[in-house]
């Protein structure tokens, strides 16, 4: 028998506005043969007793994450495959599966593909799967299968990297590895709108590169003509490979990881040999943009998330304006500043409202020119909002 979750009166409200998270203090009670495991799948009711959805139980805030508000709907095998393979005709449509200029994207995206828990990025001919919960986890032999069933002999191999994902608390002692087939080296070129890029996903960070960046990246590389490029937090070096391929006469990559302005360096050679003047710099990009002086007109500031989670949101904020006054303060006349957020807990409001105010303390004239979000291989649920976690805007600077 499954375990059934019901809820507090009202408390199916969001739920029937297909809002895909159940929060614990929403539940009234829980029904179950045996102790609930976290992972297992539930169906979840309202206090009267009407089926309203079937989701993974987890432990914590969020305490169902739902998978279907089918009550016909059974989580099997097939259920996998369809959601795959709906997922992959998602990003045919985008023209993404079939290009030869981009051979890499994200298929699966969490709650924006209805798969809350759950990343998928193609890399090639390897799929790499990222569980963030226990019930995506005990799955990924089924997504696996998926993932074969849909994509046939283009792929070659898939793995998990999911040690640093899943609850620690769940003591699953995840190890990363193939699930299926075997790359064959740790380091493999991929391609993104025509520019090259070494991809490690066994020891790199996320799944190995930062896909979501692919569309604002192509407009650095629009801008980035005759300029002096500043590259901050540059990780492997994405916008600064699209920069110098824009025509920048000049660009500095920052990383505080030495082995990320490695990477960098490592990308900027295979797309344009040794001489092009690209400086890479292991330094804390914070303290950098103290001492940059007037040297640069195009200058990217795309940190890591300051904000987690609601409650450092104000110590967020305060990362955001004081990194985004340093740049506008010291950026050159008539110079453009890309400027990112990743954390979903600042909206976008917030996070103009504070370049707004890095704006006004650097006593400089901005005009915006673009407002910038994820691509659309990272959609983003209509009932789910909160998907929608990367925000950028371009700035023109007198």
């Amino acid at each position: 028998m499954r375990a059934e979750i019901y809820l507090r009166r009202g408390k199916e409200e969001s739920l029937l506005r297909r809002h895909p998270w159940i929060f614990s203090g929403a539940i009234e009670r829980v029904k179950s043969e045996g102790e609930l495991r976290e992972g297992e799948i539930v169906d979840v009711f309202t206090r009267s007793g009407d089926f309203i959805a079937r989701g993974h139980y987890q432990i914590g805030s969020i305490a169902v994450r739902v998978l279907t508000f089918e009550e016909q709907e059974l989580i099997d095998q097939q259920w996998w495959n369809k959601r795959i393979a709906i997922a992959y005709d998602v990003r045919r449509a985008l023209d993404l599966t079939d290009n030869e200029q981009t051979t890499c994207y994200r298929l699966v995206h969490g709650e924006g593909d209805s798969l809350p828990g759950l990343v998928i990025d193609i890399y090639g001919t390897t799929a790499v799967v990222q569980c963030h919960s226990v019930g995506m986890y005990l799955s990924r032999m089924a997504i696996a299968d998926a993932l074969r069933e849909v994509y046939g002999d283009r792929l070659t191999a898939i793995y998990d990297k999911s040690s640093q994902t899943v609850p620690f608390k769940a003591g699953l002692n995840a190890v990363d590895g193939y699930l299926w087939g075997h790359a064959a080296s740790k380091s493999n070129i991929v391609e993104e709108n025509g520019e090259k890029f070494l991809v490690n996903w066994e020891e790199g960070q996320k799944t190995g590169f930062f896909l979501d960046q692919r569309r604002n990246r192509e407009l650095v590389r629009h801008y980035a003509k005759g300029r002096t490029v500043l590259n901050t937090f540059c990780y492997t070096g994405g916008f600064s490979v699209y920069a110098a391929s824009g025509g920048a006469v000049e660009v500095c990559s920052v990383d505080a990881s030495e082995r990320a302005v490695h990477l960098a360096d490592e990308n900027m050679r295979l797309n344009f040999g040794e001489e092009y003047p690209h400086e890479a710099v292991a330094a804390d990009a914070v303290e950098y943009l103290k001492h940059i002086g007037g040297k640069y007109d195009l200058i990217i500031l795309d940190p890591p998330a300051f904000a987690k989670h609601h409650k450092v949101l104000g110590n967020a904020l305060q990362g955001y304006k004081r990194i985004n006054a340093r740049a506008l303060s010291q950026i050159k006349s008539g110079g453009i500043l890309f400027t990112f957020s990743c954390s979903q807990a600042v909206s976008k409001e917030l996070f103009r409202t504070t370049v707004f105010s890095a704006a006004a303390i650097a006593g400089r004239k901005v005009r915006i020119l673009h407002q910038l979000t994820q691509p659309a291989d990272h959609p983003i649920n209509i009932y789910h909002p909160e998907g929608e976690y990367l925000k950028g805007l371009v700035l023109y600077v007198e």
